[in-house]
């Protein structure tokens, strides 16, 4: 059974009626309530959106049996999940991120780099973590340039390894 999908985490309380500040992670944050229950990592609570409003930079929910503030309060930080099937098909050149955690990496010459840990985006891009064997874990951009071939299939990303950094002379030191 494949890992379950983080696709939303919870934030304070908002109001006094047991609703609560969403953060989605998924590219329609109102799809959320169209997933079905979301459960906890483990699967041990499970929770049921009944009701769901835009705010500024998140949704404010109504989640079903909290009812208070208190409630609320005690769920803050609580990340939601959902089964990887129940998410919609990608296009050609999309990926979900937990679909490419634990991928090989490795370069245009198939030289192992280490496995593809985690998938970060700081706000200007994509960027993959890729952990070797031993060292220190390599922040690349996730761009078709970098990362011409992801192969799900073969359990594996092609890594083109940059040969320069832009920003990075020495001779400027």
């Amino acid at each position: 059974m494949a890992a379950p999908v983080c696709v939303a985490r919870i934030g304070a309380a908002h109001g006094v009626r047991g609703a609560v500040r969403l953060w989605t992670f998924t590219e329609d944050p109102l799809a959320v309530k169209d997933y079905g229950p979301l459960t906890t990592r483990d699967g041990t609570r499970q929770f049921e959106v009944t009701h769901l409003r835009e705010a500024k930079d998140h949704l404010v929910v109504t989640l079903k049996g909290v009812a208070t503030r208190d409630e609320a309060e005690r769920l803050n930080g609580v990340e939601l999940y959902i089964p990887r099937d129940r998410l919609p098909e990608t296009d050609d050149g999309e990926y979900y991120h937990t679909d490419l955690i634990g991928l090989a990496a490795v370069t245009t010459a198939e030289q192992p780099l280490g496995k593809v840990i985690a998938i970060h985006n700081f706000g200007a891009g994509d960027i993959i973590e890729i952990a070797p064997p031993q060292g220190a874990t390599m922040l690349l951009p996730f761009t078709n340039a970098v990362v011409p071939t992801v192969d799900l299939a073969g359990g594996r990303v092609v890594i083109d390894l940059p040969q320069e950094i832009d920003g990075d002379d020495p001779s400027a030191a």
